[in-house]
């Protein structure tokens, strides 16, 4: 397969096989732009039961070329018995806005009948936190156990402490930051600048074409993931040796081109700019009096994770979070020659600091239950000892 037999999209679309995908209409959501995004729909998939009190959910957001099937992009991390353990848990992960997996997004039809394309509005991580808010009310979703996610997910997690302490009780963000840096919005930049000069863009409008802009958008992923690895591994791993084909390419060359269009089987050029654009806008102190003022308000406990060889999203960022969060645990440290994907990679360190923070949560429940009953025990006691005294 080259990139001319690339679908014009890898969108999933209305005529396509839903599989486990559960949808559902939120309404119109006005965004932080002031722009209103109509009728918009949610794609998302659950593990486990939600219990009768309805604050048994965890919500896990995904990264930025994720989707709502978990096991899909993170094996063995949901499901019996496993971290995340549906016996136990009620798991929900919905597709973010502006995504192409089922959600409203530049590749669905607008009220129009039409495909969003260029007229798709800009986003923010607190647009798709707002999203991710109305769907859990329309659910009747009490609160969160736990909000956790990586990258682009673990973004939404802070968002979700900032904003709504009420409605989740602790948060877990991974390879992740409080506010996107110079170099990832420059690396970034290119990455956009590659997918809008595919001369099959269209400005934004390829949908009805034959072809689309896969080439631009295998150029932006095979930058990205260069930024999601790490130099000892690429070396290590390909070196200077061929691929030992006809087209004479070095054998690195042939998985960046591999990972492009495996890309462009399953993802669209417009979701990919709108979601990238919303990663660079990435400020929790935004209107809130800068990044330390914003983290100190955070009453929920927070664990962060790190990947030590992590490139893009560098451990230095995760320490900024646990020094300005007063409810942060200490930073959790993934070793991993794997970099920023050592997230996806290494799924039993991962799966064994989802465990922690859970069980940290659990025991922090449980002293507050036994504070409260040490209370009331208290006020019996007194009670007890008033009536002894009176002779009633």
């Amino acid at each position: 397969m080259n990139e001319s037999e690339c679908p014009v999209t890898g969108a999933w679309l209305e005529d396509h096989d839903p599989g486990a995908r559960q949808f559902i209409k939120i309404g119109d959501l006005t965004l932080e732009s002031g722009e209103v995004l109509p009728d918009i729909t949610i794609a998302y998939q659950t593990w486990g039961e939600l219990n009768q009190s309805r604050d048994n959910a965890i919500l896990v957001n995904h990264a930025l070329t994720g989707w709502s099937d978990v096991p899909g992009w993170w094996p063995s991390i949901v499901g019996p018995g496993l971290p995340l353990d549906s016996n136990k848990y009620f798991i929900i992960c919905p597709n973010v806005i502006g995504g192409c997996q089922g959600s409203t997004g530049p590749s669905s039809l607008a009220p129009d009948g039409k495909r969003w394309g260029s007229r798709f509005p800009v986003l923010t991580i607190r647009d798709m936190v707002a999203a991710e808010l109305a769907l859990t009310n329309l659910l009747e979703i009490k609160s969160y156990v736990l909000a956790v996610g990586p990258s682009l997910g673990g973004m939404r997690s802070l968002e979700w402490a900032i904003d709504h302490p009420d409605r989740v009780e602790a948060i877990c963000t991974i390879g992740s930051s409080a506010v996107a840096t110079g170099d990832q919005i420059g690396g970034a930049s290119i990455q956009i600048r590659a997918i809008k000069s595919d001369p099959y863009f269209n400005g934004g409008d390829y949908y009805e074409q034959d072809r689309g802009p896969s080439e631009g958008m295998g150029i932006a992923r095979r930058i990205a993931h260069l930024t999601y690895r790490t130099e000892s591994e690429m070396d290590v791993r390909f070196g200077r040796e061929l691929q030992g084909d006809e087209t004479g390419r070095y054998a690195v060359e042939s998985y960046l081109d591999h990972q492009a269009l495996k890309l462009a089987k399953r993802f669209d050029a417009n979701t990919y700019i709108v979601l990238t654009e919303a990663m660079n806008s990435h400020d929790v102190g935004r209107g809130r009096g800068g990044v330390a003022a914003a983290l100190s308000k955070i009453t929920i406990p927070v664990s962060v994770v790190s990947i030590d060889t992590d490139r893009l999203f560098p451990p230095r960022l995760q320490e900024e979070i646990v020094e300005l969060t007063p409810t942060a645990r200490p930073l959790a440290t993934i070793s991993s020659p794997f970099g920023h994907d050592g997230f996806l990679i290494e799924v039993e360190s991962m799966g064994e600091l989802l465990r922690q923070a859970l069980s940290t949560l659990i025991n922090r429940q449980n002293e507050v239950e036994k504070r409260l009953l040490d209370v009331h025990l208290g006020l019996w006691t007194n009670y007890n000892m008033g009536i002894d005294s009176t002779g009633q």
